[in-house]
C-alpha cells in the first residue's frame, strides 16, 4: 500500500503526551452534507457544524487519516489552520500571517492560493483576497526558514483556499491533493461521467444494503455499482491513493501506515453481493468491466461481484426478489439532444411491470423527470455533481 515517509525536515511540535485536537472541513455536493456528517460519526470524529458543502468536524492526526482513507461521499478534506474576523485587508493579511505556516509546510514546498469565496462580507474582490493572502503566508514563511522567497510551483505545492462568510474568515489547508472522488480505479468515465462520490452520496441516501440485489440499467463506466461493491465489501475508498498531508510537517508514516492496515484488515470479501448493470453502449460496459478489475487490483479477489452486459434499459427484467434500481439515466448532454433524454425517461415508465417491487432511485439534472416517467417520485432532492445542478428523485415501490 501506499505510504511516503515525510520525516525529513520535520519539527516535533506535536509530538507531545496530550493529543492535538485538529479542526478540519469536509467539503462534499451540494445536499450530501448530511451523509458526509454521518460517515464522519460512523468513523468516531466529532461533528461541529454542517452546511452548504462543508462539515467542519475535530479529529486527532489519526482522524485525519481516518477521514482522507474512509469517507466515500466527500471530496476534499482541509485543515482549518485559522478562523478570524476580517473587515479590511490589514486585518487579512495579519490574521494569515499569525498562522504557524512553518509547523505545517516544508522549506522546499511552494504555496498556492487555490480558491476564494466570499459572501455577505466587506471583503468581495477574490483576486485581492488571494494576493494579500498568499503574500501574508509566504512573508511568515520566509522569515521563518530565512529564506528571500518560496520555492517556484514546479514541485510540491501546498494548497491553501480562503473562505469568507459574514467577515468571519476561514483559512484552509488542503491535506487530499487530488480530490477524494479519485480512487484511482476509472480511467476515462464517459460523457458527462458521474462523480464517484456522488454516487456513493446517492448509494448511502437511498437506504441500500448489501442484503438486497442493486442494478443500474444505464451503467456507464460502472461507477454506481463499484461504489456499492466497495461500500458492501467494506473496501475504505483511500485506500489506495496518496494524500497531501503526507508531504506536508503534519504528516505522519507510522500513523499512516497503522490506518492503513486496520482499515485493509476490515475489507471482507466473503460478503454476497447481487449487483449488476447494464448500458447499450458496448464501449460503456468493457469501460465498467476495466474499471471494476482495477477497482479489486490491491484487494484480492471476492466471492462475487459485479457483472456487466450489453443490454438495452426496455428490455432490462427483474428475475428475482426485489431490489434497489439505483441509476444515473443520460441527460441530454449525453445522448446529443433534450428530447431523446425525455424519450428515454418515458421508457422508464414501463419499469414498473418490469420490476415490481423494486425501489427507483435515479440522479438527473433534468427537473422535469416526473413528469416524462408518469409518476410523481416519493421524494426529491437538489445534489450537485460537480458543478452541476441535479435531482435525486426516489420511488419507495415500483408497481
Amino acid at each position: 500500500m501506499p505510504g511516503k515517509s515525510n520525516d525529513q525536515n520535520k519539527t516535533l511540535w506535536y509530538n507531545s503526551t496530550m493529543p492535538i485536537i485538529h479542526t478540519a472541513v469536509a467539503l462534499c455536493a451540494v445536499g450530501a452534507e448530511k451523509v458526509v456528517s454521518n460517515e464522519l460519526r460512523k468513523l468516531g470524529l466529532a461533528v461541529s457544524e454542517s452546511g452548504f458543502g462543508r462539515i467542519r468536524f475535530k479529529a486527532e492526526l489519526s482522524g485525519l487519516y481516518r477521514a482522507l482513507m474512509g469517507l466515500r461521499a466527500a471530496d476534499r478534506v482541509l485543515l482549518e489552520a485559522a478562523n478570524f474576523e476580517a473587515r479590511d485587508f490589514d486585518a487579512l493579511f495579519e490574521g494569515v500571517r499569525e498562522i504557524p505556516w512553518e509547523e505545517y509546510i516544508p522549506p522546499h514546498s511552494a504555496l498556492t492560493v487555490s480558491k476564494v469565496r466570499t459572501n455577505r462580507s466587506k471583503l468581495e474582490a477574490e483576486t485581492s483576497i488571494q494576493a494579500v493572502a498568499h503574500k501574508a503566508a509566504a512573508e511568515k514563511l520566509c522569515t521563518k526558514w530565512g529564506i528571500n522567497r518560496l520555492p517556484t510551483e514546479h514541485g510540491e505545492t501546498a494548497e491553501l483556499r480562503v473562505y469568507i462568510e459574514k467577515d468571519q474568515v476561514s483559512v484552509l489547508l488542503d491535506l487530499s491533493g487530488p480530490p477524494l472522488f479519485k480512487r484511482g480505479y476509472r480511467t476515462s468515465g464517459g460523457i458527462a461521467p458521474l462523480r464517484e462520490s456522488t454516487a456513493a452520496a446517492i448509494i448511502l441516501h437511498s437506504g441500500w444494503r448489501r442484503k438486497f440485489p442493486l442494478y443500474d440499467p444505464f451503467c456507464g463506466s460502472g461507477t454506481i455499482a463499484i461504489e456499492a461493491a466497495m461500500y458492501a465489501w467494506n473496501i475504505a475508498p483511500g485506500l489506495g491513493r496518496h494524500f497531501a498531508l503526507e508531504k506536508l510537517l503534519l504528516g505522519d508514516q507510522d500513523t499512516e501506515q497503522k490506518l492503513r492496515q486496520e482499515f485493509m484488515e476490515k475489507v471482507d470479501f466473503s460478503r454476497l453481493v447481487r449487483i449488476s448493470g447494464s448500458d447499450s453502449d458496448s464501449a460503456s460496459v468493457l469501460a465498467a468491466q476495466a474499471n471494476m478489475k482495477r477497482a479489486l487490483a490491491n484487494g484480492g479477489a471476492p466471492d462475487s461481484q459485479p457483472s456487466f452486459e450489453l443490454l438495452e434499459m426496455k428490455e432490462a427484467k427483474s428475475s428475482g426478489e426485489p431490489g434497489f434500481i439505483i441509476t444515473n439515466p443520460p441527460y441530454g448532454r449525453r445522448l446529443g439532444n433534450t428530447e431523446s433524454a425525455e424519450k428515454t425517461y418515458s421508457e422508464m415508465g414501463t419499469l414498473d411491470s418490469r420490476f415490481p417491487g423494486w425501489k427507483l432511485v435515479l440522479i438527473t439534472e433534468h427537473p422535469g423527470f416526473e413528469s416524462f416517467f408518469g409518476r410523481k417520485a416519493d421524494s426529491c432532492r437538489e445534489i450537485t455533481n460537480g458543478a452541476i445542478q441535479s435531482y435525486l428523485f426516489q420511488y419507495e415501490k415500483l408497481r
